[in-house]
């Protein structure tokens, strides 16, 4: 997913926010450290779907027969194998249940 920049500063500030919203969090940092922190965390996190995104697509392309993109076959595929990065990454499968799944 791309997401511009000016899109990523302001979830951000809303991670910042909404952390500060709650009492039961307290910062040992300024607000603003823990939003460059979000930041962080966020580009991270879009990069690692972009990788898995990149390897989807390169499975794909790297079939015996060509295999149009957009068609029932490439969309099944492409999810099959992106959920196949995902929980290499992450230890987790999509709609596992939390009582099934691994802890990171």
């Amino acid at each position: 997913m791309r997401l511009s920049r000016e899109k990523i500063n302001v979830l951000s500030h809303r991670v910042a926010d909404t952390l500060a919203e709650i009492d039961a969090v307290t910062f040992r940092e300024d607000r603003n450290t823990i939003r460059l922190q979000a930041l962080r965390i966020i580009n991270k996190w879009l990069a690692k779907e972009a990788e898995m995104d990149r390897t989807a697509r390169h499975k794909i392309e790297s079939q015996a027969k060509p295999i149009p993109e957009g068609s029932q076959e490439w969309d099944i595929l492409y999810r099959k194998y992106y959920e196949e990065e995902l929980q290499r990454l992450t230890g987790r499968w999509i709609g596992q249940s939390p009582e099934a799944q691994q802890p990171l």
